[in-house]
C-alpha cells in the first residue's frame, strides 16, 4: 500500500489535474484575465496582439510542462512502483504511449467543453512534453550504476533477496 501512495498517487493526481485543466476553468478566456493584467503591470504600454502572443506560447508551455511531468511520474511509477523489469527502451515506448493515448483522449474529453476546442497541433505538443520528461528520465536513469540496474529500470529483486540472507 506504501508503494501505491508513494509511487502512483502522485500519477493520478498529476493526471486529474490535467483533466480540469481541459475544461472551461483554463480555457484561453479565463487565463487571459489574468496573464493581460498581470503583463500590463510589467509593461503598461503593451499591445493586445503582444499580449495574445505572450497567452499563446504560455498556453503551449503549459502543454509541454505538464506532459513533461506525467512522463516523469509514470516513468518513477513504472520503474519503481512495480515489480516490472524491463530495458529501458521497453519502458520509454510504454511511457510514451500512454502519454500520448492520455493526450489524445484530453484534446477528445476538450471538444465537448463549449469553451475549449480540440487540435491535433497540441497532441503533438503534448507528445513533446513527454518526450522531454522522458529525456530527463534517460539523463537521471544513465547516472545510475550500471551493477545496480543491469540494464532494467527496477532493481534485480532476485539479487535483493540473495544479499538478504
Amino acid at each position: 500500500m506504501k508503494s501505491f501512495f508513494k509511487y502512483w498517487l502522485p500519477v493520478l493526481v498529476w493526471l486529474a489535474l490535467v483533466f480540469i485543466g481541459s475544461t472551461d476553468l483554463m480555457s484561453a478566456e479565463r487565463t487571459s484575465r489574468i496573464i493581460a493584467p498581470l503583463v500590463r503591470w510589467f509593461e503598461p504600454d503593451v499591445s493586445a496582439e503582444t499580449i495574445a502572443q505572450i497567452q499563446f506560447i504560455l498556453r503551449k508551455a503549459a502543454h509541454v510542462s505538464e506532459y513533461a511531468i506525467l512522463a516523469m511520474l509514470l516513468w518513477r511509477g513504472l520503474s519503481h512502483g512495480t515489480h516490472w523489469q524491463v530495458k529501458r527502451p521497453i519502458l520509454f515506448f510504454v511511457v510514451w504511449f500512454a502519454c500520448a493515448l492520455f493526450a489524445a483522449s484530453d484534446e477528445f474529453h476538450q471538444s465537448f467543453v463549449p469553451s475549449r476546442t480540440a487540435s491535433a497541433n497540441d497532441v503533438m505538443i503534448d507528445i513533446c512534453g513527454a518526450l522531454t520528461g522522458l529525456a530527463i528520465c534517460l539523463m537521471f536513469a544513465a547516472r545510475l550504476p550500471s551493477s545496480k540496474t543491469r540494464g532494467t529500470c527496477a532493481p534485480n529483486l532476485k539479487s535483493k533477496i540473495r544479499n538478504q540472507k
